[in-house]
């Protein structure tokens, strides 16, 4: 039978998949001899047998008893005692950190009784009746399920114009009683006064949180898989809320918004569990705390510079102060900003801690590309009304908004937005995630708002004390009486915490000046310089850019591209060369097919000239034309009506070339243009089309010193295509005296199933995934996006968007088959990939994987690709396919 209870002298920090990465670091707090509340971990095996079979599996209650008896004899007194009581936390604890995402339940053990018995032996009757309204407050609310303002409002209509703190033990003791009828009105039965109760249905509380709409929302931001389940972690309760020597605080071992070296963190006097994280009332630095208790802030300190050095990464650190006793509760490597992370990465190679190598795989790609996002520029002269906490870098500006609903409302439409709120909690997190930024008037560094916009990478000002938020109006009132409404447009700094007035002018970050060609000199940019400059010294994978233009090309190169791995010709016969286009489509002679070409091969050949000198010395692949020539004539409709109108009108016929067109556009209308006459079949059935883009090709090569041309058919689904399209290309190269490869795009299920014999014409394959995942999966992408992705998303039919990362299982077990047969029949196949995947992370970490040759984006996420390979070749195991 598994084991699915551990003590905490039992686990390790290596055993986040069984124990949770909040039970597996209390276990490794513990072993290091840390002050740990002791306690007991239930699995995340034990949480996904309850989801999935509906119940605890078998021998889990007798493991919990076991463990809690345990428990209960090295405390010397059983949970929930009348006369001392032992009270325990139920807290979650997923393998990945998800803060505030699923449930906690504090004191757990009180009732009628044992409060009494709390109160005798600390002495102190207010702490034991503040704690047993919390366990009400929190157990009815996450538990049975009864909306949390309810007890909110209650308290406020106590409090009136008095501090949480100012309520005295009688104020406290009627507010458990009104608790306690909220519980008994809502959830249709008594609270529960069995401890052994309260911890059963809090355990089975924190399981189901597993599956929130907050968490599943989380998980789908973040990227987390979904079935890994969350840990439980029963501990024996410290209290900061025994009075003014004690307290509750959250210290990180270096600043997790700039990675500045120091001593970083809120306190909370007389306040308990998660009173810092909420918001609610508002904390003091850290710093203070010498003041306030000395011998423990010297101790925590000692704690702080053990632990980073034990996890040799920023660490995030929530502790308790037990009249004057520290205990810590939770330890994990710190979220931070994309900023701090690269600081801190290259910091901690000159301390000696880690290597180069180990620094690279601290930072992502998507780190990097928010780095180069516009931040506000210093000479704007917008008002500033305030100025907050720094919480999470960056620079919003939208409408201000005051709920999360209305945020995820205007934001569907297409309008940014600010959230505005007093202090945000987890059912935020869809207006959090649909905001540009957040603004909060409460809470510090560490409260819910600063930790999860930093983990998302949102902007975020905390703290703004000087705003008076009012929710129901929908408004806040600055200093000198400014009144914003919503709908007003405000702007936040999320790097200073200044709030403005109005939409702030952006201007370029000093890390996407760097990839122009700026020198590196602030600490940031040297940090990236350095990270930058290791990841490409390890990577395997080139990095390509998508640019159809000499400026475009010119961009890509001065970020780092070394080629260009798709060129669109396509996009070269816009504009006022649609003209020329729609002639060859109304040629009706030989004669006028070829005027029509002979117009349009001197402009490709320009084309091609400038993108040649942009990439001189560098591969350039160049697709010939894709899409079907519909798509180059006007609209049916409009056309249908413009010559219906002229031919209505007295004395006048229809235009001659509009009758034409019209005829053309009906002639050429298919029911499914994506998959009609397109790619390679235009090359087939419109003679010389092919061979004018080939000759424009080789004479613009031919023109710049250096050109290394590549030639790629489009939409080949048979060897046969292919060979009768080169064997063209080929003479006419021949006669130009140019060498070009050719190859292919593989883009449909077919080619990659026959790339063994498409392999024996072409010299380099190119996957065009966006169309090999429309195919594979019979998805239209402009259609089934907006019809049902979202929902496929909420079932989890995929966790991630396929047109957005690679469907491995699918259209990676494709690409793996072409790979392997391409290079069986041709060892020195080149190999690329050019769709929109080529740019996202994941999808780079799976072409390392099977062994390409190369990665192909936009010009912008070039940074990001030369990054993100370097990565995959120190964490991914190397391609058996080369």
């Amino acid at each position: 039978m598994p084991k699915y209870v551990y003590d905490f002298t039992e686990g390790n920090k290596d055993l986040k998949d069984l124990l949770g990465g909040k039970g597996a670091n209390l276990a490794e707090m513990t072993n290091i001899g840390l002050p740990v509340p002791p306690g007991f971990t239930i699995t995340t095996e034990a949480c996904r047998h309850y989801l999935g079979h509906g119940g605890m599996p078998e021998g889990l209650e007798g493991e919990i008893g076991e463990h809690l008896a345990a428990l209960e004899e090295r405390m010397g007194k059983r949970l929930g005692q009348p006369d001392d009581p032992l009270l325990v936390s139920v807290r979650s604890g997923a393998k990945f950190s998800m803060p505030g995402m699923m449930e906690t339940v504090l004191n757990i053990g009180l009732n009628d009784d044992s409060v009494l018995g709390l109160a005798k032996q600390s002495g102190n009757d207010r702490f034991a009746w503040d704690s047993y309204r919390r366990l009400i407050q929190m157990f009815g609310k996450t538990v049975l399920g009864i909306d949390g303002e309810l007890f909110e409002d209650a308290m406020d209509d106590l409090k009136g114009e008095r501090d949480d703190t100012d309520l005295d033990a009688a104020d406290l003791q009627r507010l458990v009683e009104t608790f306690k009828g909220i519980v008994r009105e809502r959830a249709g039965r008594d609270f529960p006064a069995d401890p052994r109760e309260q911890m059963d249905l809090a355990v089975r509380a924190v399981f189901d949180s597993w599956n929130a709409p907050r968490a599943i929302l989380y998980r789908r931001q973040e990227r987390i898989p979904a079935d890994l389940g969350t840990a439980v972690n029963i501990v024996a309760m410290v209290f900061g809320n025994m009075g003014p020597d004690s307290g509750t605080g959250v210290a990180f071992t270096r600043d997790p918004g700039s990675g500045r070296q120091g001593v970083y963190g809120d306190y909370l006097r007389n306040a308990q569990g998660e009173d810092v994280v909420a918001g609610i009332r508002n904390t003091v630095p850290l710093q203070e705390l010498e003041t306030i208790n000395p011998a423990a802030y010297r101790e925590l300190l000692d704690i702080m510079a053990t632990l980073e050095r034990h996890y040799r990464d920023l660490c995030d650190i929530e502790f308790t102060i037990e009249r004057g006793k520290l205990w810590m509760l939770q330890t994990r490597v710190g979220k931070r900003t994309a900023a701090a992370a690269f600081c801190i990465a290259t910091q901690l190679v000159d301390e000696g801690l880690i290597d180069m190598d180990e620094a690279v795989t601290r930072v992502t790609g998507d780190q990097l590309a928010q780095l180069m996002f516009p931040r506000f520029a210093a000479t704007a002269g917008n008002r500033r009304l305030t100025t907050g906490m720094n919480a999470s870098p960056g620079a919003a500006a939208g409408r201000a908004v005051f709920s999360s609903e209305r945020a995820v409302e205007l934001a569907g439409r297409g309008e940014a937005v600010i959230l505005v709120r007093r202090e945000t909690n987890p059912d935020d997190l869809a207006g959090m995630i649909a905001a540009q930024g957040v603004l909060t008037s409460r809470g510090g560094k560490t409260s819910h708002a600063a930790v999860v916009a930093r983990g998302m990478g949102k902007t975020c000002v905390c703290g703004a004390e000087e705003l008076d938020v009012d929710l129901h109006a929908r408004r806040f009132t600055a200093p000198g009486g400014v009144v914003v409404n919503e709908g007003d447009v405000i702007s936040i700094d999320g790097s200073t915490g200044a709030v403005y007035l109005g939409e702030v002018p952006v201007t370029a970050s000093p890390v996407a000046e760097y990839f122009e060609g700026e020198p590196a000199e602030d600490e940031l940019v040297l940090a990236v310089d350095r990270i930058m400059t290791h990841a490409d010294s390890v990577r395997r994978l080139a990095v390509r850019a998508n640019a159809d233009t000499p400026e475009d090309a010119a961009r890509a190169r001065r970020h780092g591209a070394q080629g260009i791995g798709l060129c669109r010709t396509e996009h070269m016969f816009l504009g006022e060369r649609r003209r020329l286009v729609e002639d060859l489509i109304l040629a009706t002679t030989e004669e006028e097919r070829q005027a029509a070409l002979d117009a349009l091969e001197p402009l490709q050949t320009g084309d091609f000239t400038g993108i040649f000198e942009a990439m001189r010395g560098l591969p350039v692949t160049i697709r010939l034309i894709d899409p079907p020539l519909h798509e180059f004539l006007p609209d049916l409709t409009d056309l249908a009506v413009k010559v219906a109108l002229a031919e209505e009108r007295a004395g006048e016929g229809a235009d001659d070339r509009d009758r034409r067109l019209l005829d053309a556009v009906k002639r050429l209308h298919e029911q499914n243009p994506m998959l009609g006459l397109r790619g390679v079949r235009l090359g087939l059935t419109i003679p010389g089309l092919f061979a004018m883009q080939v000759r424009a090709i080789a004479t613009a090569a031919r023109r710049v010193e250096g050109a290394r041309a590549e030639i790629m058919i489009p939409l080949v689904g048979a060897v046969q295509e292919l060979e009768i399209v080169r064997e063209e290309a080929e003479r006419i190269l021949a006669e130009a005296g140019v060498e070009a490869a050719i190859g292919t795009m593989i883009e449909m299920p077919r080619a990659a199933l026959t790339a063994g014999q498409i392999a024996e014409a072409a010299e380099f394959f190119s996957f065009g995934t966006n169309d090999l995942t429309q195919m594979t999966w019979g998805f239209s992408r402009d259609d089934v996006e907006s019809a049902f992705f979202g929902k496929y998303l909420d079932l989890g039919v995929f966790g991630v968007s396929p047109f957005e990362s690679v469907d491995r299982e699918g259209v990676g077990r494709l690409m793996r088959i072409a790979v392997e047969e391409g290079r069986r029949t041709r060892p020195d196949l080149k190999l690329g990939i050019c769709g929109e995947h080529g740019g996202d992370p994941d999808s780079i970490h799976f072409c390392h994987e099977i062994g390409l040759d190369y990665v192909s984006c936009s010009p912008f996420r070039i940074p990001v690709a030369r990054l993100e390979a370097g990565r995959a070749a120190l964490t991914c195991a190397e391609s058996d396919t080369r």
